[in-house]
């Protein structure tokens, strides 16, 4: 096997199932169209706080990838990857993230300040402000009480700073909690995406295939159906599964994933579940009819 792994095999331009969120391989599902329609809309409208939520692997981070690629010169944006801790922790991570250098003795006033004076300026130069919260559903009820707090600096008809969460489906239950419902009345848009259906999974793996030059028929219908049972319609899972078979099946000198190679994959233990997996799955010998038609 080649360090390319299997690309020249199949004359692929590059691997079409990386792990890296990539905007250039977005697939329009009728669901990311509509969260990315989501994201649009909140950023037109000036939204407080927009948040999109889905399980992991889900393709939010694509998604945001892609909104930024087109965003235009209005506004100045920040990412927040990952922010944990306290009250006035939140603030120092959003300065970060908008390359404003913290005060570091600052107690929680001048922090706020700081970051007020900075939106205002943004706002003077006619640019709105824009921070982009990644695994927001790591954020404690404190925090996103903080984040509320923040979105106070919006006055009369203006809104200066908005606000965009991404994370897991513990968000959405966490920001309907009644104790939280200040917060979740400042929610202008919010959208959940679901996994992907049979359909939609043979549609994702057919355009990520064409688009390194591939025919679309490199992996057999019958395996897709494996694979989108295994993965249980998670696009990084499907993504995951369908590069490793691409592996095993060059590495035989085969040129179509076939539905025995998606068993050797189960059966090697070389994809961990997110989530449980069926039980026939656990047994790839054994599998339904359905899934070796």
């Amino acid at each position: 096997m080649t360090p390319d792994l299997y690309t020249d095999h199949f004359n692929f331009s590059e691997r079409p199932f990386s792990l890296l969120p990539d905007p250039d391989f977005l697939f329009w599902s009728k669901a990311h169209t509509r969260a990315f329609s989501i994201l649009e809309y909140g950023l037109v409208t000036r939204a407080p706080l927009t948040v999109i939520t889905g399980e992991v692997g889900t393709g939010k981070t694509t998604l945001v990838q892609a909104l930024l690629k087109h965003i235009d010169e209005d506004f100045t944006v920040g990412l927040v990857s990952n922010a944990q801790g306290g009250r006035g922790d939140l603030l120092r991570w959003v300065l970060s993230a908008l390359d404003i250098a913290p005060e570091r003795t600052g107690d929680y006033v001048t922090l706020f300040e700081q970051f007020q004076d900075f939106v205002i300026e943004e706002y003077a130069a006619g640019r709105t402000v824009v921070l982009i919260i990644d695994e927001a559903q790591n954020l404690t009820h404190e925090t996103l009480e903080e984040l509320r707090m923040l979105t106070n600096i919006n006055s009369n008809k203006d809104e200066v700073v908005q606000f965009i969460l991404l994370g897991q489906p513990e968000l959405r239950l966490r920001i309907t909690d009644p104790t939280l419902r200040q917060f979740a009345q400042r929610v202008t848009a919010t959208f959940h995406l679901e996994p992907m259906d049979l359909t939609t999974t043979r549609h994702y793996i057919r355009h990520r295939l064409i688009h390194v030059g591939g025919t679309g028929q490199e992996i057999s219908p019958q395996a897709i159906r494996m694979i989108f049972e295994t993965a249980q319609g998670i696009p990084r899972m499907i993504n995951k599964i369908c590069d490793l078979a691409l592996v095993y099946t060059a590495s035989a000198g085969h040129k179509t994933v076939s539905l025995t190679t998606i068993k050797e994959l189960v059966r090697d233990g070389v994809i961990l579940p997110t989530r449980p997996l069926p039980l026939y799955l656990k047994d790839p010998v054994k599998l339904p009819e359905r899934a070796a038609e």
